[in-house]
This record gives structure tokens, sequence and C-alpha cells, in this order.
């Protein structure tokens, strides 16, 4: 589901007006108005304020595409010539790609390092800046299988 579609529902279980959100995340009422009609979108950074205010995981915000990804670094199995991982014995792990996960181990020990690692490659891959991308991999990854009870 897009922005447009959750915010309004979630801001409206909350029991806040548009103007009441907007002065919680210190925008006008017209701009949370926008985001829930879908004319603009919030920035990553301030759909995590958002998901603060609102008390739910920041991946209920985010517009991600509802198919399998790696558990890892949250990069689509659709991607071209995407690999996956294999396990110590040689065969394949569905849940991680093989730039994470290969021989049973992982490549990366921290979620800093898969940030730091992939960040790059979102930004040739979509055109945002390496902040954006570092910032949306810090919302994104801790929603994975792999970080979701995990403080690496």
């Amino acid at each position: 589901m897009t922005i447009k579609d959750v915010l309004p529902q979630i801001r409206k279980e909350k029991g806040f007006t548009q103007e009441e959100l907007a002065a919680k995340v210190f925008v006008t009422r017209q701009a949370v108005s926008r985001w829930e009609t879908g004319e603009t979108t919030p920035s990553i950074d301030m759909a995590k304020l958002l998901a603060s205010v609102l008390d739910v995981p920041v991946i209920r915000l985010l517009d991600l595409p509802q198919e399998p990804a790696c558990q890892c670094c949250g990069t689509p199995f659709s991607v071209p010539n995407m690999p996956k991982g294999a396990d110590a014995d040689g065969t394949e792990n569905p849940d991680y790609c093989k730039w994470c996960y290969d021989d049973g181990q992982f490549a990366s020990a921290t979620m800093d390092d898969v940030i730091e690692k992939s960040a790059p490659y979102l930004v040739q891959a979509t055109g945002v800046s390496l902040d954006e991308a570092v910032s949306f991999m810090g919302a994104l990854l801790p929603s994975l299988a792999r970080w979701k009870n995990n403080n690496a």
C-alpha cells in the first residue's frame, strides 16, 4: 500500500486530525493533505517521524513492493541476475541473496556493514542521494528477518 492509502487510516485510528498531526511533525495541514491525496510523498526521514508520532513501524508507511526480497539487505529477488545464497551444505537458501549469505555464513556482521556496502547500489539503481539511501535502509532493515530481533 502507498502512504496515501495508509496514512489517513492510521491517523484516524490514532485520533488525530490533519491539523493535529501536522503540528506534531512541524508541517502545515496542507502538507499532510497532499500526502494523503498522493499529490506529494514525504521524505524517508519524515516517514520515520510520522511513524514515531503515530506509534507504528515505519515499514507500514513505506511503499514497498510486495515481493520476495533478501531478508538481510532487502533487495528484491526480482532484480535481474540476483543470486540466492547457499547454506553450508550447498543447498540454495530462499531467504538470502548470495551477496549477504553464502556457504552458510553472512558476509556482514552488522546492519551498519550491510548499509555501508549496499547503499551505493541503491543510489545507482534508483537515483536517490546516498543520504536518502542510507536513511531508507536504516528504516527497512530492522523489519527484515535477519535483523528483527537482533540489535546488530
